[in-house]
């Protein structure tokens, strides 16, 4: 179903982007319905978004004044001086959706106002494709329609799930980082066909399609009991998982994802301390 809602989106880098044709694309906005804002020195980030059909600008304010729905796509150090470059009337209220890593709720209402409803969101680069694992959480002030925007629009790019900020860092270790352990996985599988015989182009094929295949089995089953299909007594797949156990594969990827989430927490404390 689409909305009706005007979007803001201030910055136009590779989420911003990815996320707007992603929007338009899956038709849960038209383009007229979007604003997007960069300084003009930046307008070539543009030029893809208008030609989509969205309204381009070089001033946050106007963004701003367009949308009742305003995405802080910018990087976490920016996001001060977007703030300034935004000027409200006294008691306007918008739902303000921040993509910037690190800044948490409390800090983005002092950036902007308390009269702002506050959205913040973890998407990963998968939603480039609209495959992406997004997560969001909003402030105490936000209501039960701002959660549904929000969950419309990145539903529309992959799947959406509504969370406690107390779990951001959490799902950073691995939705947010994820990819690049899946991509690592992706790499050794593929060299390990390459040295068994295989053309880099189709072992690398294999592998992805593989993982491609597996993990859209696994959001409906549970992993454990698919490798138990796979997995027959004395068999390769039992030898192959032997190995990998032997190795500590599992200890691995745990410790990964858990330094992940540790490293993403510390630079949480760092930034909203910093950038207030």
């Amino acid at each position: 179903m689409a909305l009706t809602n005007k979007i803001g989106v201030i910055g136009a880098g590779k989420m911003a982007g990815a996320l707007v044709k992603g929007w338009v694309r899956s038709g849960v906005l038209k383009p007229e319905q979007i604003m997007t804002s960069v300084p003009a020195q930046d307008k070539a980030l543009l030029e893809p978004m208008v030609k989509l059909g969205c309204i381009p600008t070089h001033h946050n304010q106007e963004a701003a004044e367009f949308a009742d729905t305003l995405i802080l796509g910018v990087k976490p150090n920016i996001l001060p001086k977007v703030a300034t470059s935004i000027k409200y009337k006294d008691g306007d209220s918008q739902l303000l959706v921040s993509l910037a890593a690190g800044i948490g709720i409390n800090k983005l209402i002092q950036m902007f106002g308390e009269s702002h409803r506050i959205a913040r969101v973890m998407p990963n680069t998968a939603v480039q494709v609209e495959a992406g694992a997004t997560v969001y959480c909003t402030s105490s002030s936000a209501t039960l329609s701002d959660a549904n925007v929000v969950d419309k629009l990145f539903s529309s790019v992959g799947k959406c799930w509504r969370i406690g900020e107390e779990h951001i860092d959490a799902v950073t270790g691995i939705s947010g980082s994820g990819p690049a352990y899946m991509y690592l996985i992706l790499e050794a599988i593929t060299e390990e066909g390459v040295r068994q015989g295989l053309s880099p182009d189709l072992a690398g094929q294999l592998a992805a399609q593989t993982m491609l295949g597996a993990s859209t089995m696994a959001l409906n089953r549970h992993p454990a009991l698919l490798r138990a299909e796979v997995t027959s007594p004395g068999g390769s797949t039992a030898e192959g998982i032997r190995n990998l156990e032997k190795g500590g594969l599992r200890y691995i990827l745990m410790e990964g994802v858990a330094a992940a989430a540790d490293r993403y927490k510390q630079i949480g404390v760092i930034l909203n301390y910093k950038y207030i």
